[in-house]
């Protein structure tokens, strides 16, 4: 990671970390990194929080002062601003958001031309090109317009349209917003496909984004399905490239459930590449079990979306995701997409002719446990004797059927803990002690 990009793009708290001037900076850097390759605009989109647009104007004016023209779309999903950035033929894409983080943070993402989001040797040329503070700054008639392209998400829902054939006629969904970038759309899209849909955390104010709802929330859409009698919940986050799903049966169905579920079934029907999903290690270890047991397998990647599809561009796979409900689907998109990863769902549903609680029985669940600790620092943390320690004695402890994994967030001042071990009991008390050390050692508290 760079001084300013972490594993999605650049984050901080709006305003303080990621100010005016820092996104100006961004916007000017990564339009001159873009122009190398093309002169056609810079789409730019963003989610609901109060900071966007603030640093939406921060941004645009960057990229114009580089003299490429900007094009708004305002709120939209992330995965829309990848989709129009190659759809309308641009240098690239931005996107304002913090994705599931709290209202506060608000963040960078930038996306090239073919849609996908940079590699990290370009994020390099950016940062160098922010540090360097030079370039060609035109006048006059030269300098980039700013257009707005009011129309820009009702391309994005046709196209998802597109990418499914399904009838939702009488389906009845329950869907949580997170009052974020899906706000506006989710409900039309499903019911523009048949189905009683009921919208809930979907007027956004500004302030409310991710408050207590959203995929980051799952019991709010676990309850709310109950409550009004849908047969099915989805819920995404603020920025709308996840999912998380609560079957007929009022159960969870997480991100490595719904890769089983979809690459079992393109696995029988011969149109798996090689055979093989992308996860990370952050993923139950009964996805490869059900995968391995089929004549498939999983590859695993580092954690974070972009590694994922790095990994998958790699092997020729065309799904990969994390547990998270950030699911790919290389052959219609670029990025992951909470809704189009919920049409793929229904519309596999519908083609098998089985609920997805039956479907996702495909795969036993390992008990698993995954702890977020908030520290004071992440410096250190690996370097650490006594954290050291205490995770080589629960890595022999867990050990030969167990397994341990400890990362700092790239995108927030968090240590994760995740486990997982056939005994759940064994699982609780062998990852205890870690969690304590890294508390005492790193000065936090676990915030879930």
């Amino acid at each position: 990671m760079g001084k300013y990009f972490g594993t999605d793009g650049v984050r901080g708290v709006a305003n303080r970390e990621l100010t005016p001037e820092l996104a100006l900076r961004i916007g000017r850097a990564a339009a001159l990194m873009l122009s190398e390759k093309s002169k056609q605009p810079i789409v730019i989109g963003r989610d609901t929080r109060l900071s966007g647009q603030m640093l939406e104007s921060a941004v645009v004016a960057g990229v114009a002062s580089t003299g490429l023209d900007a094009i708004l779309v305002e709120v939209v999903p992330t995965p829309g601003v990848a989709y129009l950035t190659k759809a309308l033929g641009c240098a690239g894409g931005i996107v304002i958001s913090a994705s599931h983080n709290p209202l506060e943070d608000n963040g960078i993402k930038v996306f090239g031309p073919d849609g996908y989001k940079l590699s990290e040797e370009e994020e390099a040329q950016i940062e160098a090109l922010i540090a360097e503070d030079s370039g060609p700054r035109p006048i006059a008639e030269a300098v980039g317009r700013v257009i707005p392209k009011p129309d820009g998400a009702e391309l994005y829902l046709d196209y998802l349209k597109k990418q499914v054939s399904v009838d939702l006629s009488g389906l009845h969904l329950a869907v949580d917003c997170a009052n974020g970038a899906t706000s506006a759309f989710a409900a039309r899209l499903f019911s523009s496909l048949g189905a009683k849909v009921s919208a809930f955390y979907d007027q956004p104010n500004g302030t409310n984004i991710n408050h207590f709802c959203g995929s980051t929330y799952p019991t709010k859409i676990q309850s709310l399905s109950k409550e009004v009698g849908a047969d099915l919940g989805f819920a995404f986050d603020g920025d709308g490239d996840r999912i998380l799903v609560v079957d007929e049966e009022g159960s969870f169905i997480d991100g490595d459930q719904i890769l089983a579920i979809m690459g079992l079934y393109l696995l029988k029907q011969d149109k798996l590449p090689a055979k093989k999903v992308v996860a990370t290690a952050y993923s139950n270890g009964g996805l490869r079990q059900a995968f391995l047991a089929s004549g498939g397998d999983v590859v695993y990647a580092k954690p974070g979306d972009r590694f994922v599809l790095e990994t998958m561009l790699e092997i020729g796979s065309v799904l990969g995701g994390e547990q998270s409900g950030h699911v790919i689907f290389l052959e219609n998109a670029t990025t992951g997409d909470g809704m189009l990863t919920g049409l793929k769902l229904l519309e596999t549903r519908q083609v098998q002719g089985r609920p997805l609680a039956e479907l996702a029985k495909c795969m036993n669940i390992f008990p698993q446990q995954l702890v977020n600790i908030r520290v004071q620092t992440k410096n250190g943390w690996q370097d650490n004797a006594r954290i050291k320690s205490a995770i080589e004695q629960a890595q022999e402890q867990l050990a030969p059927f167990g397994r341990l994994f400890v990362r700092a967030s790239g995108t927030e001042p968090v240590i994760r803990v995740m486990g997982e071990h056939p005994e759940g009991e064994t699982l609780k008390a062998v990852l205890e002690p870690v969690i304590k050390t890294i508390e005492e050692e790193q000065g936090g508290s676990r915030a879930s």
